[in-house]
C-alpha cells in the first residue's frame, strides 16, 4: 500500500527509478543530477524532485544522487528486502515464461509452488519446481506461508477457484487474467497485467505517429 499520503501514481513510478539507477550502477555511475536523471528517463526533474521528497528526497545540492544511495532507499521504500512466499497457478505457455524470466528474490517475493490442471504438464518441473495438480492448492497454502498468488490462466478459470484462493487467506494477487477480483472482494490486493492494453496502446500510438506507413 502507498505511504500515508503518496500517490498510487507516484508509487508506481519508484521501480522505473529503481531500474534505472540499478542501470547507471552496473556502469559504474555514482552521483547523479535529477536534471540528467530526467533525461535518461524522459521525465523532468521537478517530477523526479517531487517523487522522492515524497519520502524525504535524498539528495544534496550541488552534489545530486548518490546512485548506490538512491537505489538502496528506493528498494527499501518498496520492501524488495523482504519475502513473500508465493505460487504460481498455471504452467501453459505464460506461466512458463513468468516462472522462468523473472528473478523474484531480486523483487521482494519467492516462488514456492506451481500448480496446474493439464495433466500432461502436471510432474514437469518448471525453474527446478516440480508442477503439482491444482486440486492440491488448498492442502499447500494451509501447510505453507503463502501469502500471495500469480493468476496466469483464463478469466473463467478464475472465476471458478478464486473462492478457494480467497478461503486460504490468499490476500494478494498477481493478475494476468481479466477477473475482476477486486470487485468481488474489497480486502485484497491486486495488480492487473493486461497485456492486450498494452499491444492495443502501441498500436494506437503507431496509428496516429506521422510519417509512419500502416
Amino acid at each position: 500500500m502507498p505511504k500515508e499520503g503518496v500517490s498510487i501514481q507516484v508509487i508506481r513510478r519508484l521501480p522505473r527509478y529503481y531500474r534505472y539507477l540499478s542501470e547507471l550502477e552496473s556502469k559504474g555511475v555514482e552521483k547523479i543530477s535529477s536534471t540528467k536523471l530526467a533525461v535518461l528517463m524522459s521525465s523532468t526533474a521537478s517530477q523526479i524532485r517531487q517523487d522522492l521528497n515524497c519520502f524525504g528526497g535524498f539528495g544534496q545540492q550541488g552534489y545530486g544522487y548518490s546512485v548506490t544511495g538512491l537505489r538502496e532507499e528506493i528498494g527499501k521504500i518498496l520492501g524488495l528486502s523482504e519475502t513473500h512466499h508465493m505460487i504460481l497457478i498455471g504452467a501453459g505457455n505464460l506461466g512458463r515464461a513468468i516462472a522462468t524470466h523473472l528473478n523474484f528474490e531480486q523483487l521482494g517475493f519467492k516462488l514456492t509452488a506451481i500448480f496446474e490442471k493439464d495433466e500432461k504438464l502436471i510432474g514437469t518441473m518448471l525453474r527446478g519446481i516440480k508442477v503439482m495438480r491444482d486440486e492440491e492448492i488448498e492442502n499447500y497454502v494451509k501447510d505453507n506461508d503463502v501469502s500471495t498468488a500469480i493468476l496466469a490462466m483464463p478469466k473463467e478459470a478464475v472465476e471458478k477457484l478464486i473462492d478457494k484462493l480467497y478461503g486460504c487467506g490468499i490476500r494478494s494477487y498477481w493478475n494476468f487474467s481479466h477477473f475482476d477480483i477486486a470487485k468481488k472482494y474489497d480486502d485484497v490486493i491486486v495488480e492487473n497485467v493486461h497485456l492486450s492494453d498494452s499491444l492495443m496502446t502501441l498500436c494506437y500510438r503507431i496509428n496516429q505517429a506521422p510519417g509512419i506507413d500502416t
